[in-house]
Parts: structure tokens; sequence; C-alpha cells
């Protein structure tokens, strides 16, 4: 049962060691497939699937390692005859190619595309979605003082900046990301959610990615990331009346069922609505 004013449930398929929630879980390649399919099973309407870890701090891979781990995980979703979109979560322009070869329908491109026009050359290329966050820094530098003069605004207009580069190079699916947690303090992201509607009128699709981060944990007192699931969930039902296009989470399950009470919650106001009309 869904509703078609829920967001989409993007689930997450870390294939790393060293990712900041669950990294060495799903890093062999059968796991990550058997992982994949089970969030499908469990309501997830997209797959992303990342090889590197863009947690704060983590090194850089080599373009054959990220490869090495995301390709086989795509092809073997494909091979097990799940049609899901599937989202690649790379910088990196051959590993996005290679990954739509494979299957992938979507770029999720955490960089913003600072890194120059490729990856959106290539979403043009190959008629392919292409997600545009905004990060401040690398995974090595983005957490080191992070400073805006005003957060909302410089965020907005980096985001309508390169949406705009994304449609000139022939992008026709964009979609945008604050990019929570990406060199900003717990203080900038609790400002950047509580101004979700001005990021709503941007005339994109939005995408929100809080779940397990850690200034959640800060905020609660909650050290392991598995353990801020339910919190995550409390978020996402609050942030709810702002209209967004994407949640990408790693508790499919729980936010499946966050969709059905927010459907029969739904069809009982219309139904309501209905009865008063008559």
């Amino acid at each position: 049962m869904t509703n078609n004013n829920f967001p989409l449930i993007m689930g997450i398929i870390n294939v790393t060691p060293d990712s900041f929630s669950d990294g060495g879980l799903h890093l062999q390649a059968d796991s990550a497939i058997n992982h994949a399919l089970l969030l499908a099973s469990q309501g997830a309407d997209i797959l992303d699937i990342g090889g590197e870890s863009t947690r704060p701090g983590a090194i850089s891979i080599s373009v054959k390692e990220e490869l090495i781990r995301v390709i086989p995980v795509i092809q073997g979703i494909r091979d097990a005859g799940c049609e899901l979109p599937i989202s690649i979560d790379t910088i990196k322009p051959v590993v996005a190619r290679k990954a739509i070869e494979a299957g992938a329908t979507i770029i999720n491109d955490i960089s913003g595309l600072a890194l120059g026009t490729e990856l959106a050359l290539i979403a043009a290329e190959y008629d392919a979605s292409l997600i545009i966050m905004h990060s401040k820094g690398t995974p090595q530098t983005m957490q080191i003082n992070p400073y805006y003069h005003d957060i909302v605004q410089e965020i907005a207009s980096f985001l309508l900046e390169k949406a705009h580069i994304a449609k000139e190079c022939g992008v026709k699916d964009i979609i945008l990301d604050i990019g929570i947690g990406f060199g900003k303090t717990v203080d900038h992201n609790w400002q950047l959610l509580s101004s979700l509607s001005t990021f709503a009128t941007l005339g994109y699709p939005l995408m929100l990615g809080i779940s397990r981060k850690s200034f959640i944990g800060k905020s609660l007192l909650i050290d392991t990331p598995a353990d801020r699931d339910i919190t995550t969930a409390l978020l996402h039902a609050m942030l709810l009346s702002t209209k967004m296009h994407i949640l990408r989470v790693h508790n499919v399950k729980l936010m499946d069922q966050l969709r059905v009470l927010y459907s029969l919650l739904e069809q009982n106001k219309n139904k309501k609505r209905e009865n008063y009309n008559e």
C-alpha cells in the first residue's frame, strides 16, 4: 500500500570497508547483491550502490578498485531479475559510465559537478538521471570548520548554478540534494532542514539524505549509527510537509512502514473530504 504523495525510497548499499554506518558488512559482491534484493523486497523504489566511502576523513580509492567493488553488484542485481532503478554513487566518470553500461540508470554525484561537467555529459549521453549534491570540500577536509555567511542562500545558489550547467550539457532529469553532513556543522544541518521549503521552490525534485547521520547522534547522544534508525524515521515524518522526491535511507523496511501509515492517513482524509462534499 503506497501513496503517490510519499517520496520514493532509495535504499543504500555500501560496497565499502569503511562507510560510517555499515562499512564492511556488504563488501563482498554476493553479500551486497543479497542486501540489495532484500531492500527491494522491503519496499525500496531505487537502489543506490556506492563503492567509495564519503564519510568525513575517508581516503579516496582508485578507479580500478571502485569498479571491482560496484560493477559485479550492479550486474548481479540485474541478473537476479531486479528491474528497480539503480543509482551509482560516484564522483568518477569512468565508474559512472561503466556502471550505466552494467545497468545503472542514475548518477549520484556528491561533488555537485565541482570536478567538471563530465558526469553531466555522461548522464546526457545515456539519458540517465543526475543527482547533484552540495558539499563543501572533500571527505578529507569538509568537516574542518565549515563556514557560511548565509547557508541557505549559498547552497540554493550553488544548486541552481550546477543544475543550469547540467541542463546545458543535455541532462533531462536533474535531482538536487542539499548535502546534509557534507561540510556542515550540526547547527548548519538543522538550519537547512528547517528551510527545506526554500529548496522545494527551486524548480527541481529534491533528494534528502539524513539517514543515521552524525548530527542526529550528536543531537540525541546516540553513538551507534544503526541505533539512529527510529529517530531518522521520526525526523522524516516531521519533514513530510515539504515536497520531496527521494528519501535516501539505510532502513528501508522502517521507511516503508512510515509510507503505509502516511497512506492510511491520507486515504481517510480524502474520505472525510468526500463525505463533506456529498
